[in-house]
């Protein structure tokens, strides 16, 4: 059986062979930082979307989850389902949490497939990065590493990594 699960919107704006610019409107996430190589924050934020919070409410899982660094931390994040777009978050008991509404932006992107690694992550930034120079595009930040997949899954797994572009 097939589940159905919710998958962040986004537009994609132009195709340049197996890179895609698009835009993504704002949205509710909750986000964990944790030491890196920790392994804290998949554990917060599934208890989060599991009733730990406010409002004692169980959440759907949607897709992707983000995970990216900065200088001392990993840091992962949920995507909240369309509703919470338009309404109240339900506010984190774990003080490690965070929940937010993204803003606007446009981002490149570059999928690749098979379970993620540090080579393919590499080795797939560097064919982005390569091709946004080549398009004269101006990256802001670090990349992003967007897993679609739960970790179970074997076959047609979809990773993505992303970029946000200046305007």
């Amino acid at each position: 059986m097939a589940q159905q699960t919710e998958t962040q919107s986004y537009d994609v704006i132009e195709k340049h062979d197996n890179i895609e610019i698009r835009y993504y409107p704002p949205a509710a996430k909750v986000m964990s930082k944790g030491k890196i190589n920790g392994n804290s924050n998949f554990r917060n934020l599934f208890n989060y979307i599991s009733g730990s919070n406010s409002k004692n409410e169980k959440i759907s899982m949607t897709t992707p989850v983000y995970m990216k660094t900065d200088k001392e931390n990993q840091i992962m994040e949920f995507v909240l389902p369309k509703k919470f777009n338009d309404k109240e978050i339900p506010i984190p008991v774990n003080n490690n949490l965070e929940v937010y509404k993204s803003k606007e932006g446009t981002y490149a992107s570059i999928r690749y497939s098979g379970y993620n690694n540090i080579e393919k992550q590499a080795l797939n930034t560097k064919r982005l990065l390569n091709k946004l120079r080549e398009l004269n595009r101006k990256v802001v930040g670090k990349p992003i590493l967007l897993s679609y997949d739960a970790p179970y899954k074997f076959y047609n797994r979809r990773n993505e990594i992303l970029f946000e572009l200046s305007n």
